[in-house]
């Protein structure tokens, strides 16, 4: 599907640039750098934000999908069924990404509701905030077959990866949230907690591209 060296690089930015909308969309929800109370923070920001947000959702899965060739290029050498399992994985994934960033405009709205009408923000978000943790349950099982056949086939080198790519798989980064999510405090927190599964995204994708500057889709 990679034809040559600019669609491959082409793909590997998409992805990162997929990662940075995505990022802008999360701080257009619930950056405030006076506040740290992400649903507080929500319903104090603009119905301009709001929407802006809603829509990088579309842009930045678009982005995401096509930077999914890339990792396609890169199993190449992989076994067929290893391979499918990886892109369907990642297809299935980065589609969730944009559809629970979008449910979140449901949470955004209930919390400027209940900032304005002066109610109880945990209780009118609750049905919102709920039917969102519905949502990435789905997605976890399918990271878990994502994260054992990735790991796997890059480890023993089925790939055009080489061994070190294992390290920038978001599955490291998502390890240590909880630890990180504990050092940090203020408006630092909320860039990197708020945006985190985004940044590990950026992450990947940048690694993926740089490892992959060189290939030649024509001679690999």
């Amino acid at each position: 599907m990679i034809s040559n060296k600019f669609w491959l690089r082409t793909a590997g930015l998409a992805g990162i640039l997929g990662g940075l909308i995505l990022f802008t969309g999360d701080m257009l929800f619930y950056f405030n750098s006076t506040g740290t109370d992400i649903k507080m923070n929500m319903g104090h920001v603009s119905d301009l934000r709001i929407k802006l947000s809603a829509v990088s959702a579309l842009f930045a899965t678009w982005f995401y999908l096509f930077g999914v060739l890339q990792i396609h290029y890169a199993f190449k050498t992989a076994s067929a069924a290893a391979k499918n399992i990886v892109i369907i994985c990642f297809v299935g994934i980065l589609t969730a990404y944009g559809i629970i960033h979008g449910a979140y405009v449901a949470i955004a709205v209930s919390s400027k509701l209940a900032v304005q009408y002066n109610l109880d923000i945990s209780s009118v978000t609750e049905l919102a905030t709920e039917a969102n943790k519905l949502l990435r349950l789905f997605v976890y099982p399918v990271f878990a077959v994502l994260s054992f056949v990735f790991i796997k086939e890059v480890w023993k080198r089925k790939t055009l990866y080489p061994r070190r790519m294992v390290f920038f798989f978001p599955l490291i980064p998502f390890l240590f949230q909880g630890i990180l999510n504990k050092f940090l405090s203020g408006s630092i927190k909320i860039v990197i907690m708020g945006g985190f599964l985004n940044i590990i995204l950026v992450i990947f994708f940048t690694a993926s591209t740089i490892l992959l500057w060189h290939h030649n889709p024509k001679t690999d």
